[in-house]
């Protein structure tokens, strides 16, 4: 009986667990490590204690291009800066304009920041997410 139950609870977490394989195999990015620490008091950070605002912060996520980060009103998120469904150039670093982001290339790819999705038709690849950990006056955020 005890086996049995043992046997389903790791099944059913095993099944919790979500699939990675789309950023993974996205042969635009690569898997860089890096973490960084907002202190919402800061300038340069401020505007993200309201809702509706998104910041660049350069030299963080894939080969530098930076990351954006955005207050969505319930919450904040944090996306990679560069055009997951280009290889990187000149043009492919986005630009937060809340609720979205494009790139300047031509044609600009635009992307959701609420959601992360492509507001353009047949893109293969969603915005590059990363983990953000809300402190009392600060965001913490991480791959």
């Amino acid at each position: 009986m005890y086996k049995r139950l043992l046997i389903g609870l790791v099944f059913i977490g095993l099944m919790g667990c979500t699939d990675d394989d789309q950023r993974i195999n996205n042969p635009n990015l690569l898997n860089i490590q890096f973490s960084i620490e907002l202190n919402l008091s800061f300038p340069e950070y401020s505007q993200l204690n309201f809702a509706g605002n998104a910041i660049y912060i350069g030299g963080q996520g894939i080969g530098n291009d930076g990351i954006i980060v955005a207050n969505t009103g319930s919450g904040f998120v944090a996306w990679d800066a560069s055009d997951p469904n280009r290889l990187p150039a000149n043009c492919t670093r986005l630009q937060p304009n809340f609720p979205t982001a494009s790139s300047s290339c031509n044609p600009p790819y635009t992307y959701s920041l609420v959601t992360g999705q492509p507001l353009v038709e047949d893109l293969q690849y969603p915005l590059l997410n990363y983990r953000v950990e809300e402190g009392s006056n600060s965001v913490f955020v991480s791959n």
